[in-house]
């Protein structure tokens, strides 16, 4: 049987019911009739509008956020969804710190769901650096359906794993 590598944590009987919908070519028009379209935002300005709205809907006071990109190197098979990360700048006599998120350019191209999935993720790094119980907390608060979106999420990122197309955008 193949590994698949985004499904490790899940149990078996999920991961063989995956492994007969990619036999059958079945799991893309899954994700194509849950997920039938991809969002518009196209542009960084887009995306840090996006998730500024997100962040002052649910984190008011949290740290703000400096700079919101689609980044085209990080490479979503091998490493990450999105990265975010606190750069510190010395002003004068002053440390600075400004936040960053980073999205991965492939969901650009995605339900909108997807984005905000990660986009939530990465905004609850702001307050949890771990992922802990708490993190997760703060996941579900900011969107409900956080945890069938992640799985969501990996079944696309299997489907392309093993050698699908794009479902949705170029």
């Amino acid at each position: 049987m193949s590994p698949l590598p985004y499904l490790q944590a899940y149990p078996e009987d999920l991961r063989n019911k995956v492994r007969q919908m990619l036999e059958q070519q079945g799991l893309a028009a899954w994700l194509r009739r849950k997920y039938p379209g991809a969002h518009g935002i196209r542009t960084d300005g887009g995306l840090y509008q996006y998730v500024s709205s997100l962040k002052n809907e649910f984190m008011r006071s949290a740290d703000a956020v400096s700079k919101v990109t689609f980044d085209s190197k990080i490479h979503v098979i091998r490493n990450a969804l999105g990265l975010h990360s606190t750069v510190a700048r010395v002003q004068g006599s002053r440390l600075k710190a400004k936040r960053e998120i980073r999205v991965a350019a492939l969901f650009r191209d995605t339900p909108i769901e997807f984005l905000r999935m990660i986009a939530v993720h990465e905004l609850a790094h702001l307050r949890e650096r771990e992922h802990g119980r708490a993190f997760y907390q703060l996941c579900e608060h900011m969107e409900p359906a956080y945890h069938q979106l992640e799985l969501d999420l990996r079944l696309y990122l299997t489907h392309l794993d093993q050698g699908g197309e794009r479902l949705w955008g170029a």
